[in-house]
This record gives C-alpha cells, sequence and structure tokens, in this order.
C-alpha cells in the first residue's frame, strides 16, 4: 500500500469514527468508556496521519 493510500484509509477510518461518536453523543445512555474508546481511537488515528506527513515532507 502506498503512503497516499494509506493515508486516505486513515483519513476514511477518522472520518467513521467521527459519525461514531456525533452519533453515540446524541443518545443520553451511551456509556462513558465508550466514548472514551472511540476517542482514543479517533486521537492515534490522527496521530499516525500526522506523522505520515512529517515524514512525507521530510523526503
Amino acid at each position: 500500500m502506498s503512503l497516499e493510500s494509506h493515508l486516505e484509509e486513515l483519513q476514511r477510518k477518522h472520518g467513521d469514527l467521527q459519525r461514531q461518536l456525533d452519533e453515540a453523543l446524541a443518545h443520553p445512555s451511551t456509556d462513558e468508556i465508550e466514548l472514551t474508546r472511540l476517542k482514543r481511537r479517533k486521537l492515534a488515528i490522527k496521530d499516525e496521519m500526522e506523522r505520515m506527513r512529517v515524514s512525507q515532507t521530510r523526503h
């Protein structure tokens, strides 16, 4: 998988997680642990995308 396609896949996953998070926040009965899990996964993907962008600009 090329760097560009990997970055696109991460962006798609990040967007999917944002939609899941928005949906979970719309329901007052959502478990706080689930919200935290979604937020952490989203942040981890964002961090990975940023690392990839930084390494791409260095080359």
